[in-house]
């Protein structure tokens, strides 16, 4: 096989396996309306099943991480995968919230064998040249698979129920996580250490001793809780006064999920250009402006600032874990990649049930002020890595 064709299939089942598991992670949220309903639930509480989840990435991504180094990155994923994907096809059956809560948890659990391993797969497998482009692709998967969960859930829910739409996403994750089984190529540059915890050790103790990395775990933990608590309190902001949207056309507005797959899929070649910090920023300003857009009670502008707020959020996903990547030692990589999507879903879990009951006691205008002082922080960290890169650049040239 051409190391061309070999860079396109990583690509392609890195995409299906991003489309399989942000479909099941998120196919929840448009029906929570009807969840909340059903079981008689409050915004936070109904949103348990999307913390449940995002709470069982954060739990098991060092783990597995770890296990990874022993069993191998590929074998680790498709059994991720497979499980995460059966759970998911499971789902609808349960007739209890309890059950429905630890279910999600396991399935978390499970997910996050892709995303722990996934940075460092393709970290080891491609040029450093393709590791942004690469990357990018795997990010805008997330959210093509995250819009395509949301949509098929919400629109075959609000038909046939929730039951029913949570179904049809397992289907098209079984799907999905088909041609990731057949597409990954088997690792050519893995570093095994089979059994040895030393060299998991020393490498997560490399992930978290560089302050650069410190950026982009940031990033990752306020930017994802901002992402999730938006994501959670808009169907119920959209379906409630004043807009009353039915819910099926609440969900077209997760269409929105399309700017970020161009920005995620653009942000690496213009991080080329620009350098990763002025990118990063860049994302999150736009994240910042377009959630401010959203406050005036009028439909048009809260789906333009959605847009923007989307796009934001993506591109700089893309960058900072791109950044991880490249900024990792060899040995750190998987640790590090583990890290990040620690505090990726550590900010999820919480900022999804915190902006959730943020909104519900004080409405739209304090949620918005919330999710831009959670935006700022993110900012400044980046700034501050920025600058650290650069004076360690200056001390080692």
């Amino acid at each position: 096989m051409s190391s061309r064709g070999r860079l396109r299939r990583i690509r392609v089942s890195l995409l299906a396996a991003a489309l399989a598991t942000l479909a099941l992670m998120y196919a929840p949220q448009p029906v929570l309306p009807q969840l909340a309903d059903h079981f008689r639930l409050t915004p936070a509480e109904a949103s348990l099943t999307i913390s449940a989840t995002t709470a069982g990435l954060a739990l098991a991504g060092i783990p597995l991480a770890a296990v990874a180094q022993a069993v191998g990155r590929r074998r680790l994923m498709v059994t991720s995968m497979v499980v995460a994907t059966a759970i998911g096809l499971v789902l609808p059956l349960v007739s209890s919230l309890t059950g429905l809560v630890v279910l999600r948890a396991v399935q978390g659990m499970a997910i996050a064998g892709v995303p722990s391993v996934a940075m460092a797969y393709v970290a080891d497998e491609v040029d450093p040249a393709e590791v942004g482009p690469s990357m990018g692709v795997y990010v805008a998967g997330t959210s093509v698979g995250g819009l395509v969960g949301r949509l098929v859930a919400g629109i075959v829910g609000d038909v046939a129920g929730w039951h029913a739409g949570l179904f049809a996403v397992g289907v098209f994750a079984a799907l999905a996580t088909a041609v990731f089984v057949v597409l990954l190529p088997a690792p050519r540059r893995e570093v095994r250490t089979g059994a040895q915890w030393r060299p998991l050790v020393h490498g997560m103790r490399d992930a978290v001793r560089d302050p650069v990395l410190y950026g982009p775990y940031v990033v990752a933990a306020f930017g994802m809780g901002s992402f999730v608590a938006v994501y959670n309190v808009l169907s119920f902001r959209l379906v409630g006064p004043p807009f009353h949207l039915a819910p099926a056309l609440a969900t077209l507005v997760f269409l929105a999920y399309l700017a970020g797959s161009v920005t995620s899929a653009t942000a690496g070649w213009v991080t080329g250009r620009l350098g990763r910090p002025v990118v990063l920023l860049a994302g999150l300003a736009a994240a910042v402006a377009g959630i401010t857009l959203s406050l005036p009670e009028n439909l048009a502008l809260v789906i333009a600032g959605l847009v923007v707020f989307t796009g934001g959020f993506f591109g700089a996903h893309s960058v900072a874990s791109g950044w991880v990547g490249v900024r990792a030692t060899p040995l750190a990589r998987g640790q590090a990649s583990a890290v990040y999507l620690l505090a990726y879903y550590v900010g999820s879990s919480i900022g999804g049930t915190t902006g959730s009951l943020a909104y519900g006691t004080a409405g739209w205008p304090a949620f918005v002020g919330l999710i831009c002082s959670w935006l700022a922080v993110a900012m400044a960290a980046t700034v501050a890595a920025w600058w650290l890169e650069r004076r360690s650049h200056r001390a080692h040239p």
